[in-house]
């Protein structure tokens, strides 16, 4: 499996990698970190420019300026996954990989719908692997199309483990906690409520996604202990404020996931259709507020007289997310569809989870549901 963990340092690769970590800790990975060779920055950035108008439609079979990496074992699988299409060159870099592997999978997290028609001249590449997977279900017809071959829908999901506040849940001594693209109207409602200092409000300052970290893992450790110690988790669809680039796809975000896992009661808007509620086939799994935020408080008011409800809607959450939305069970998806069985070390890390699901109190029913889904 390809990784540029090396050189994609934005805090948007971060879960990304995350995901790779887990995969690596639970079966038998070769990870290969890719490095830049000199140039690569020009070369990259070249390429991506050109790739939306190259009629040879070679150029992305390009490395696009790593080091090259020759294999030299055999392989069941060979395994890419990007964050977005702009990755897919990448893995380019290694030489012989078809050679080696007897099954090969591309999993691009993250790609739009309307973007397929301006990728028209290197879609064909995905061609190279047996199997292909979306992380956006409204992506999965069109490039179906495209490619004229099915393509599955594989969503995101999250170190439960390292998010979730059980056994032993801290204080929730953060009332809302907001991270990445947000609504204004609703920022505004609880920036308000906090210059009176109603509530205790942590939200980014910055264009959070597009800086560089320090370290993926400390920057997820970082994530998780807040958003465990807060009481409200703000979310919304998938880039909610760029229609101009989904085109008012509704898309399950990776938030939702987080903010599960967490333990934390997710306020704002769950995506349309009916496959956000299949994976959280729950009451109160995202509390809804309106867009604008004319609402916010009031809602927050009501929770805070019903904690029955509150408590209810966190443990949900938490349960819901050990038991269907660890990185895990993604990849348990990948490895079935390559014809792979899972690893003891698969099995035993999805016990355990079961294990910590165990431990969260809250209505058996619940818990019955989940475990059926």
């Amino acid at each position: 499996m390809p990784s540029g963990r090396n050189f994609r340092k934005e805090a948007y690769y971060c879960g990304h990698f995350e995901a790779q970590d887990v995969l690596v800790e639970v079966d038998d990975v070769d990870l290969i970190c890719l490095e830049p060779a000199r140039g690569y920055k020009f070369k990259e950035f070249w390429q991506r420019r050109l790739l939306c108008r190259d009629v040879s439609r070679r150029l992305i079979f390009a490395n696009p300026g790593h080091h090259k990496v020759r294999l030299s074992h055999d392989y069941d699988l060979f395994l890419v996954r990007c964050q977005t299409e702009k990755d897919v060159p990448d893995f380019n870099a290694i030489d012989g990989w078809k050679e080696h592997c007897k099954t090969s999978v591309c999993w691009i997290d993250e790609m739009w719908a309307a973007q397929i028609p301006k990728q028209k001249y290197w879609l064909h590449a995905l061609n190279q692997f047996d199997h292909v997977f979306i992380g956006c279900l409204g992506t999965v017809e069109p490039l179906s199309k495209a490619l004229g071959r099915p393509i599955r829908w594989l969503p995101g999901a999250v170190d439960t483990l390292r998010f979730t506040p059980y056994p032993d849940p801290p204080a929730r001594a953060i009332d809302v906690y907001s991270i990445g693209r947000r609504q204004e109207g609703i920022h505004q409602r609880l920036l308000q409520a906090a210059n009176r200092r109603e509530i205790f409000y942590i939200y980014d300052t910055f264009l959070g996604s597009l800086s560089e970290v320090y370290d993926h893992r400390q920057h997820r450790d970082h994530f998780a202990n807040v958003v465990k110690r807060s009481q409200y988790f703000m979310v919304a669809p998938g880039k909610m404020d760029s229609i101009a680039e989904n085109l008012g796809q509704s898309e399950v975000g990776h938030r939702y996931c987080e903010g599960a896992a967490a333990g934390a009661v997710m306020l704002g808007q769950a995506p349309n259709g009916e496959v956000f509620r299949q994976m959280f086939p729950y009451p109160d799994a995202v509390i809804q507020v309106q867009p604008d935020g004319c609402d916010v408080m009031e809602v927050i008011a009501e929770l805070g007289s019903d904690p029955v409800r509150v408590s209810a809607a966190a443990q949900r959450n938490a349960v819901g997310a050990l038991l269907c939305h660890d990185w895990v069970y993604r990849w348990k998806e990948v490895l079935r569809a390559a014809g792979l069985e899972p690893s003891p070390r698969m099995v035993k890390r999805e016990c355990h989870l079961k294990e910590v699901a165990a431990m969260v109190p809250g209505p058996v029913k619940s818990r019955a549901l989940l475990e059926e889904h």
